[in-house]
């Protein structure tokens, strides 16, 4: 694909926070906007990864709408029945192989474009897509701005063998509690949250989260996945970040 196909005609690629819509009045139009803002990045030829949560489902309404030349693979049965209901062509990981672009949200965003993600339950085929694609676009409304990772809590996938073992030796990372969902992921297992102080250092804590057996994927995800990040502001705008 052309490097023109892989950009959207006309949006500024300058790094920064750069205002790109001021007419909407209200939280839900401003996520509406950024979520078809995002959909401009997409266009005929390209293999998409369709992610989940309130605002990259406005995305997936406008390639409902718009219904491009593309085919998709989803994060959660949620997107897959979403995107099929609006008559996008939507294959498994493993049929697509590789994607142009992924579309997804978050929980937070950090200035660093660290990303808690999983409030969904899905971050293990969210991590799975993100990681299969060339260019990795995150779509949120302006409250998920953080200083820092670490109040909304860290998302875990964990096998249902011995989950207790698990949650102590998360505690010896330096989380204060873990607690257990009532509901299981797409994949059928447990779904936790551990609950850490202001993660100062995000990518060291996801690698020593990846290091104990029994969790499957955890929901930090490191800025250098991140291309973008496209906020909603709750005063009507929309705006890109950028390393």
């Amino acid at each position: 694909m052309t490097g023109g196909a892989q950009r959207r005609a006309g949006v500024p690629q300058a790094k920064g926070s750069t205002p790109m819509v001021r007419d909407a009045v209200t939280m839900d139009d401003a996520k509406k906007a950024a979520g078809v803002h995002a959909a401009g990045y997409v266009v005929d030829g390209m293999r998409v990864g369709l992610g989940t949560g309130s605002t990259v489902h406005h995305t997936i309404v406008a390639l409902g709408d718009r219904r491009p030349d593309i085919t998709c693979t989803a994060t959660s049965l949620r997107t897959h029945e979403l995107a099929t209901s609006l008559g996008l062509v939507v294959v498994s990981p493993d049929e697509i192989g590789h994607l142009d672009i992924t579309i997804d949200g978050a929980d937070e965003v950090d200035g660093e474009l660290n990303l808690t993600k999983g409030g969904g339950g899905a971050h293990t085929r969210e991590k799975i897509v993100a990681a299969m694609s060339d260019r990795f676009v995150i779509v949120v409304d302006e409250s998920k701005i953080v200083d820092r990772l670490g109040p909304f809590g860290t998302p875990l996938e964990v096998l249902e063998f011995a989950p207790g073992v698990v949650a102590t030796a998360v505690q010896a990372l330096g989380a204060t509690s873990v607690s257990v969902r009532d509901e299981r992921s797409d994949n059928g297992n447990l779904l936790c949250d551990a609950h850490f102080p202001a993660i100062d250092d995000p990518v060291s804590l996801a690698a020593a989260l990846s290091g104990i057996p029994g969790i499957v994927e955890h929901g930090i995800f490191p800025g250098a996945m991140v291309e973008r990040v496209i906020v909603a502001g709750a005063d009507g705008t929309v705006s890109e970040r950028t390393h």
